[in-house]
């Protein structure tokens, strides 16, 4: 069984969720977060692309429902020992399997919390799930219970981002390396994700960004690859990913020789940067963060060319991406606590100049501030 946490630890996390559930009057939570399912049992699939929940009870009792292919899946990453399989077929209704689920469990009638924000629960199952348990017991939106718990880290969590942090620096090693005029976008990601392998690590939860040119100015991966010129810019973002658990980082790249818009730049984003650091601490709002954020860049001049938002809670998160709750935006009152991680990313796209700056770290957060994660300088690097 590949567990990566103690009996200790996953006992620990049931106990708290179970709490909370008590708490807040739910006698059952349905999960259908891939997250929330590693998280409490270590299993680990990219199956919740299809209908698949798990169900945990005030009793402690945890069943899987989940399709043939993941059957062995979880016997072998998850601690889980209830598992069905609700079976593919022309007319397949899990909605209704579940529902025999919960029958066993003495459900009916009770009140069931349901992730319903989650990547697996598509509109359409959701349609399914909700017709299927009409008249038959009340529900209630619980999408964020263990996402609360979630977002502090563990001490055993925290050895996991820690590694995740230590690939992330390997990763920009290679782009020191191998970014230069002549080179390809693919073979900078190749290097990067070469290293991160060795060193034991996994795929992240998305692509990692990167682009040339005018590409640099954008913040999604795309598929075209370019060849860099002799004067360029290169924007890569990536993470560092260790049993699912990132740590990531941002940067611009002058290649040849800088524009000097490019040093203005930079200089306004480490300024931002520290600015943000002085924020990210226990007690403050995450919404603080974002603001002096906006308030440092908006006083430089840098008004049209930032983001409303600076960055995210990082943890073991699954596709599609890995920006995980809560993100940091003005107005946003989660209370900064020991044990979060945060990846905090100044990002300057100018359009009129066609210019890019970016610079990105992840930070834990501590009893008396705030460690970054990432080892590597905050200078402007020209290749």
């Amino acid at each position: 069984m590949g567990l990566h946490f103690t009996k200790e630890e996953f006992s620990r996390r049931k106990t708290k969720v179970i709490q909370i559930m008590k708490e807040q009057k739910i006698d059952a939570l349905l999960m259908f977060r891939q997250e929330s399912m590693y998280w409490l049992t270590g299993y680990d699939t990219f199956g919740y692309v299809f209908f698949q929940t798990l169900v945990l009870d005030q009793k402690g009792n945890i069943v899987l429902l989940t399709r043939a292919p993941d059957l062995r899946q979880a016997q072998n990453t998850s601690n889980i020992n209830d598992i069905r399989i609700w079976v593919d077929k022309d007319g397949s209704k899990p909605a209704d399997d579940l529902k025999i689920i919960l029958d066993e469990l003495g459900l009916k009638g009770k009140k069931l919390g349901i992730e319903y924000e989650a990547y697996g629960l598509t509109g359409k199952n959701a349609l399914a799930l909700n017709k299927s348990l009409e008249n038959y017991c009340s529900v209630e939106d619980k999408s964020n219970l263990i996402n609360m718990l979630r977002v502090i880290k563990s001490k055993e969590e925290i050895v996991y981002v820690k590694k995740a942090a230590e690939l992330a620096d390997k990763a920009l090693d290679e782009v020191w390396k191998h970014a230069k005029a002549g080179v390809s976008e693919s073979k900078i990601l190749a290097e990067m994700n070469r290293v991160i392998f060795e060193g034991g690590g996994d795929y992240p939860a998305n692509e990692f960004i990167i682009g040339s040119g005018k590409n640099a100015l954008l913040c999604r991966y795309q598929a075209e690859k370019q060849i860099l010129n002799q004067k360029d810019q290169l924007s890569i973002e990536w993470a560092g990913t260790f049993r699912h658990y990132h740590s990531a980082m941002f940067r611009t790249i002058p290649i040849g020789t800088a524009d000097p818009k490019h040093v203005k730049m930079h200089e306004a984003c480490v300024e931002t940067l520290k600015n943000c650091e002085s924020k990210l601490i226990v007690g403050n709002k995450v919404g603080e963060v974002f603001d002096i954020h906006a308030k440092t860049f908006d006083d430089l001049g840098y008004n049209k060319a930032r983001m409303n938002a600076c960055g995210y809670s990082l943890g073991s998160t699954f596709s599609p991406n890995w920006m995980d709750w809560p993100m940091l935006y003005t107005g946003n009152p989660y209370i900064i606590q020991p044990g979060n991680v945060f990846f905090m990313h100044m990002i300057l796209m100018d359009s009129d100049n066609e210019l890019a700056m970016n610079l990105g770290e992840t930070y834990l957060v501590t009893e008396n501030g705030n460690e970054r994660l990432g080892k590597q300088k905050l200078d402007l690097v020209t290749l």
